[in-house]
């Protein structure tokens, strides 16, 4: 008997009008507070963005709160079950999109959007001939786990893959295109800007990475590896038939899936690396972060400038032989 878990997890989003997103932001704070929920919320004019994590009880009456609201009726809810809060904090804030396209004409999902695909009709679409893949996500989200054989675009941010696209556009060309994201909130739009591009066949995974690998029919089969979650979890299993690792240690380039950032705050570098691999350089990302003066693995382990120069040098020996 599988016993419940006594959190949970509520990932969710909805493109409806709100009128004022500052004053939402205020209220719902609020109401999030009582409930003694945490977690980050995003609002704006187009809608709402938001993942929070409390006690069976209290999420569950936030979901009926929501739900009586007209304006979120028809919002579907993603739930994971949870040992303890997946946040430290509860975070309501304004902003000018639930998801960051900065596009000169933005797209209303609601007026036009890619053909959705439940996880079943995702799965046999990504097998069919001229068919590409393209991962809606940022880099480091794809190096951890992707769609088997989906293309992985070279950004940082979201909001960098509309001009990605336009300087790769011969890989899209005549093709069906497919795409794909962690909920489902990023396709939206992008996949409603690849319709206003002129792309005739456009279509994407509905509900998103989190709703494919639990799908008991599917059960994440074609996915590879983790997947990234914006809470601290950091990831999540999706393939439930079998398991294929594609991160890679930053240093040594050995099968990893555990992500770290970089020592040095004012780089704070996102990245995989073995336990035994942090310790090694530091939790650094290169030597200047190495020796910056506010690099926290130093601060945290209270390491002399003696010790640390010592260590230093014994990366930089390493290096050396391996470059020989």
């Amino acid at each position: 008997m599988t016993v419940q878990k006594p959190y949970r997890l509520l990932l969710y989003y909805m493109y409806v009008p709100i009128e004022s997103p500052e004053g939402f932001a205020k209220q719902h704070l609020k109401l999030c507070k009582s409930l003694e929920l945490k977690g980050r919320i995003l609002v704006a004019k187009e809608g709402i963005n938001g993942t929070v994590s409390g006690t069976v009880e209290n999420t569950e009456q936030y979901m009926k709160i929501m739900k009586a609201d007209e304006r979120f009726a028809d919002m579907v809810f993603k739930v994971d079950e949870v040992e303890q809060h997946a946040f430290k904090k509860m975070h309501v804030r304004p902003r000018t999109e639930i998801v960051t396209l900065n596009l000169e004409d933005d797209v209303n999902p609601n007026e036009v959007t890619g053909a959705y695909l439940e996880p079943k009709e995702f799965y046999e679409a990504m097998q069919q001939q001229d068919t590409v893949v393209i991962d809606a996500r940022n880099d480091y989200e794809y190096d951890i786990g992707h769609f088997r054989g989906a293309i992985r675009p070279d950004i940082e941010a979201f909001r960098d893959l509309p001009d990605w696209i336009r300087e790769n556009n011969e890989i899209l060309e005549g093709k069906k295109i497919l795409t794909y994201c962690t909920g489902g909130i990023r396709c939206e739009k992008f996949s409603g800007w690849l319709v206003q591009e002129g792309y005739q066949d456009v279509s994407q995974l509905h509900g998103g990475i989190i709703t494919y690998g639990k799908d008991p029919e599917v059960q994440g089969e074609l996915w590879d590896g983790q997947c990234y979650v914006f809470d601290d979890r950091i990831t999540v299993p999706i393939n439930n038939k079998e398991h294929v690792v594609v991160g890679k240690d930053y240093f040594t380039g050995e099968p990893c899936e555990r992500y770290i950032n970089c020592a040095n705050p004012e780089c704070d570098k996102r990245f995989m690396a073995t336990k035994e691999n942090e310790d090694k350089y530091l939790r650094s990302c290169s030597h200047e972060c190495r020796v910056h003066p506010d690099n926290l693995y130093v601060i945290e382990h209270e390491l002399s400038e003696e010790g640390m120069n010592e260590r230093i040098k014994m990366i930089e020996k390493e290096q050396t032989a391996n470059m020989n």
